[in-house]
């Protein structure tokens, strides 16, 4: 033995598979894996938030941005996704497994990208190459040679997303994957709000460049990121299925079925997945809405920013959490919250106009507030995967959940600038449309939190916290053991009863803040405004307070009982996320006051009225969330184990 290694001198080392590594080798493959992770970032931020604009200046319907922008990636998602994964996990040479795919579709995506950015001129000279042409309008080229460039560019980015984040855990070695995620979501942010904060309000006057820039910035930056990360050695891949192509095909395919869709907790775990999507589909369409609001491209790129780079400060913290808490419960609760608070307030919108800069700030404040509970859900996203899917299938089952969500994609793509161009009948044409994309969002949301709550409940079921198996049918058993190596964090009732009373004393605080405002109705002689508040929304916040007090009486009650080893009415909700939401709520408060005195100053007494009415709603929204959680955390009758309750 050296010198070195007796006097406890020698650098430590880490391993990954065949791979090892000192402190020093540690960060120079964090700093190259960072740096991939900015570059990539970066150029899909692109494409997303500057194609929408171009089709909507060449006039092309809602339905076809809906299918470029969504429908055809999602059906070379369905297809190239799990082929990619599956031949990548057999695939050997010197360079690994993974990076021949990201490496090898390099020049292509480029190619594509830069494609898009220069459609015009390229639009143009077909059109003087290609007399036949000439007989179709030029948009209608422009907007023919979009769809083929997307295509192309969805196609080789498959190859990239299919396999990159794979490529963390060949690499990254077990002890760090979760720092890891955690500064790869803080490099992707940051890319994300420097695009929006500085480069998004160009997308309409410099759009070749920018898509030029960010084809330059990723072909360099993958590049040396795949030429400085190094794979290490794998063990031989599984035998292949015997006879003809076709036959082993088959037999795969088959396999792929028996195994990924086994279960009802996967078809429910797919199928929440997929509505989460299929309800955000009409998020290309979100920057028309804002500009109907009237904000500038430099407004929308600023709070967007913002909004990123709150949720980076907040990431580290919410990472931990996410951890303590699990991602699935995590999931759950804030699906539960959003649909019932958030996703449908967007209303409000058709109602009420308020001037473009006042509507800037509230957005901006919305988005400050709901800084972290955003975070947790967006941090949980990632390990929900890894917490409930069987890790020695866990490509496999990821790509069957992506088969699953591409279809609902497909549909929705199409479906969705449909709907927006039958509203916009509605509306004579108008882009006040735009305001509607609530009507869409939140009856799918509703549908996505269903299946998140169903899902939590077959988790508890096979055992939830220290005993969930994952069901496998390929074990003699049935089940694959997860064994979860953090320390689940059981319901704590004094820090539960805490996280109900922030409500409590948000839910007083509105009743104080509703005499005051009929005191400033009287002085500037708004007279419906001070009915509506004295005679509606006075009497409504009292009966939600008190029905919210009977509610907690009811969760202590539980509590007491639970630790007593009594039966309880119901089951007692986690304390964590209904913590966040609870303090979120209270400081939605001073939003609430900033909106009143804006519109007060304004003299706009019909908002005032409307505001009112969303906000009395959304205080009765978190006595139904309570009231649906304890129905939640009742224990299933089979469940093999429960987390415990601590009294104090």
């Amino acid at each position: 033995m050296s010198d070195a290694v007796a006097s406890g001198l020698a650098p430590k080392v880490y391993h990954c598979g065949s791979l090892r590594y000192t402190v020093r080798g540690l960060t120079g493959l964090f700093a190259w894996m960072l740096w991939g992770s900015f570059c990539f970032t970066l150029m899909e931020a692109v494409v997303p938030a500057i194609l929408p604009l171009k089709l909507k200046a060449l006039e092309a319907p809602n339905w076809v941005m809906g299918l470029v922008m969504t429908t055809l990636p999602a059906v070379l998602n369905m297809t190239i996704c799990p082929w990619v994964s599956f031949k990548s996990d057999r695939y050997r040479s010197k360079w690994g497994r993974r990076i021949p795919f990201v490496l090898g579709s390099l020049p292509f995506l480029c190619v594509s990208l830069v494609a898009m950015g220069w459609v015009d001129p390229i639009s143009a000279s077909l059109l003087k190459w290609l007399p036949a042409l000439q007989r179709l309008a030029p948009a209608t080229v422009t907007v023919a040679l979009i769809a083929v460039f997307m295509v192309s560019f969805s196609f080789f980015n498959m190859y990239v997303t299919s396999v990159f984040y794979y490529l963390f855990n060949d690499v990254v070695p077990a002890q760090f994957l979760g720092r890891f995620f955690g500064l790869f979501r803080m490099a992707g942010t940051l890319a994300s709000a420097g695009f929006s904060a500085f480069v998004f309000k160009y997308a309409d006057t410099h759009m070749r460049e920018i898509f030029t820039g960010a084809s330059l910035l990723y072909a360099v930056g993958m590049g040396l990121m795949c030429w400085r990360v190094k794979e290490g050695e794998y063990p031989p891949p599984p035998a292949a299925p015997q006879g003809s192509r076709l036959q082993r095909l088959a037999a795969e395919v088959r396999c792929f079925g028996r195994e990924c869709f086994s279960h009802r907790l996967y078809w429910m775990f797919y199928l929440m997945q997929a509505f989460a999507a299929v309800a955000w589909s009409v998020g290309i369409f979100q920057v028309f809405f804002y500009r109907n609001m009237g904000l500038t491209l430099d407004q929308i790129g600023k709070f967007t920013a913002v909004g990123l780079l709150a949720g980076m400060a907040a990431m580290y913290v919410a990472a931990i959490y996410v951890d303590r808490w699990h991602p699935l419960r995590i999931t759950a609760y804030l699906a539960l919250f959003g649909v019932l608070t958030v996703n449908y307030s967007d209303w409000i919108w058709v109602p009420v106009t308020v001037p473009a800069l006042v509507f800037f700030w509230l957005n901006m404040g919305n988005i400050i507030v709901q800084t972290f509970s955003i975070t947790l859900n967006q941090n949980a996203y990632v390990p929900v995967y890894m917490r409930v899917l069987p890790p020695s299938r866990y490509g496999q089952f990821c790509s069957a959940a992506s088969v699953i969500r591409s279809v609902g994609v497909i549909i929705a793509g199409l479906l969705a600038g449909v709907f927006i161009d039958l509203v916009k009948g509605f509306c004579h044409g108008s882009d006040f449309a735009y305001r509607f994309l609530f009507v869409w969002i939140w009856p799918l949301a509703v549908v996505y939190a269903v299946f998140t709550l169903l899902s939590y409940r077959e988790w508890k079921r096979l055992g939830g916290d220290e005993h969930y198996q994952a069901p496998a049918p390929w074990s003699p058993d049935g089940y694959e053991d997860m064994s979860d190596k953090a320390v689940p964090v059981a319901v704590h009732a004094k820090w539960l009863v805490v996280a109900l009373h922030l409500f409590t004393a948000a839910f007083g605080l509105f009743l104080v803040s509703l005499l005051v405002f009929l005191w400033l109705f009287q002085q500037r002689g708004m007279q419906q405004a001070f009915w509506w508040h004295a005679l509606v929304f006075l009497p409504a916040a009292s009966l939600v307070l008190a029905g919210w007090l009977w509610q907690v009486r009811g969760v202590v009650r539980d509590a007491r009982a639970r630790a007593a080893g009594a039966d309880t009415r119901y089951g007692i909700p986690h304390h964590g996320v209904i913590m966040v939401m609870g303090i979120q709520t209270l400081v939605t408060l001073p939003l609430l006051w900033l909106r009143t005195g804006w519109t007060l100053r304004l003299g706009m007494e019909r908002e005032v009225i409307w505001f009112g009415v969303a906000a009395v709603i959304a205080l009765a929204a978190n006595l139904l969330v309570l009231h649906i959680l304890r129905v939640l955390e009742r224990e299933p009758a089979q469940a093999p184990g429960s987390a415990s309750i601590s009294p104090t």
